[in-house]
Parts: structure tokens; C-alpha cells; sequence
């Protein structure tokens, strides 16, 4: 008996640990590359920290570059920045269409184009440094990420992703109440255990000591 509680309390315990796994975690997909006109659109920029122990300076900085025409390499533009602390707002044909769309640990670092026009059509940059603080060294890393934004009058339908996104948030509503009855029926066993038990050593106790000592001989009345 003792050893079935034992292993409905370690099954309960993995239970919880699971849904400490469940909690979200930083994940680099990346940005969606049609916008359309008059509509917000979010440049995806992500840059997951390896340990989120380790403390770090970010510096972000955001360029755009039109499609080359004619052969002419085009020119690029700083258009925003983060710079450690805060976000900035750049001087230039961005100024005022752009706002800060990352997240207070800086491993979402991404922008958002406030009202889309065609003459968007181009390629972002995301160039991000990041500086890790040691007693010793500061070592530093940078990635370049590119998104090639396409503008459109009209928004196209993607079944697929409508389809995929809407299985997404099912499964998770499974797992979800699979976990919540799973922590209930242990709760439950680990309950009627603990009850059985009980009415054991209390039926024992109620045996006269003389019943105790000689299990086999019949109790008269």
C-alpha cells in the first residue's frame, strides 16, 4: 500500500514538472514577408539567448534598402535602433511609422511598420550585438537577419496556415485538460490510499490482544 502511494505521489510530481516544462520558451522563427497596404505589419527579428542566467548589453540597429533597379545597388538606410536601454526613433522617411515591438528580455527584438505603403517593398536588416558581461572578458556576438517585404493591395487567404494554427491551439487545449485530469485521478488515488490505510490500522487496532497473539482461534461471543 505504502508502495503504490509512493508511486502515485512521484506520477504527481511528474505531472507538475511538466507543466513547469509547458512554460514559454524563446523560439527564432521567422517574419512574415507579405504586407499589405494601409494594414500594421511586425518585422520579426529573434535572437534567443543560450542561458538566460548570463547578463548581456544589446545594441539593435534596423536598416531598409529598396530592390535593386536597373543594376543600381540600392542604398541603405538606418531606419531604428535600440541602444542598450531604450528604443530609438531615427530621423528619416521612417520617422514617426515605426514603433518598438521586442520584449523586455531582449531576445524578441522586432519592429512594427505602423500603416504600410507600397513604397515599403524592399529589404530590412536587423543587425543585433550583444555583449556578455564576465569579471574577466567581455566577449561580444552579432547576427545580421535580412526580410524581404513584399507589399500587396489585398490580403490572400492561406488555408494552410489558418488550418495549421487552429490545430495549434487545440492540441494545446488537449494537453491541457489531459494534464488536468491526470493531476485530479492521482490526487484521487494517492486520497482513497491514504483512506484505505487508515481503516486498516484502525480495524487492527479494534482486534482484542488476545485475537492479536493467536490469529486462528475463532472469537466467541
Amino acid at each position: 500500500m505504502v508502495t503504490q502511494t509512493k508511486v502515485h505521489l512521484h506520477t504527481l510530481v511528474l505531472l507538475l514538472f511538466v507543466v513547469h516544462l509547458s512554460q514559454p520558451v524563446c523560439v527564432d522563427i521567422p517574419s512574415e514577408t507579405n504586407a499589405v497596404v494601409g494594414k500594421p505589419m511586425k518585422l520579426t527579428c529573434i535572437y534567443c539567448l543560450k542561458r538566460d542566467e548570463l547578463k548581456s548589453k544589446t545594441w539593435v540597429n534596423w536598416y531598409y534598402k529598396p530592390y535593386e533597379e536597373n543594376d543600381i545597388p540600392p542604398e541603405k538606410t538606418h531606419i531604428y535602433k535600440f541602444d542598450i536601454d531604450s528604443p530609438v526613433d531615427l530621423d528619416g522617411p521612417y520617422k514617426g511609422r515605426l514603433r518598438w515591438d521586442g520584449t523586455q528580455d531582449l531576445q524578441d527584438l522586432s519592429i512594427s511598420i505602423i500603416n504600410v505603403t507600397f513604397n515599403d517593398s524592399g529589404v530590412f536588416e536587423c543587425n543585433v550585438i550583444r555583449e556578455f558581461v564576465f569579471d574577466s572578458f567581455n566577449p561580444s556576438v552579432s547576427i545580421i537577419k535580412e526580410i524581404k517585404l513584399t507589399v500587396k493591395a489585398e490580403a490572400l487567404g492561406d488555408s494552410a496556415a489558418i488550418y495549421s494554427e487552429i490545430m495549434m491551439y487545440l492540441l494545446l487545449v488537449f494537453l491541457t485538460c489531459w494534464l488536468l485530469v491526470e493531476m485530479v485521478y492521482c490526487y484521487r488515488k494517492i486520497s482513497k490510499s491514504d483512506e484505505q490505510a487508515q481503516d486498516t490500522a484502525t480495524n487492527y487496532l479494534a482486534i482484542p490482544s488476545e485475537q492479536k497473539d493467536n490469529p486462528d482461534a475463532p472469537v466467541t461471543k
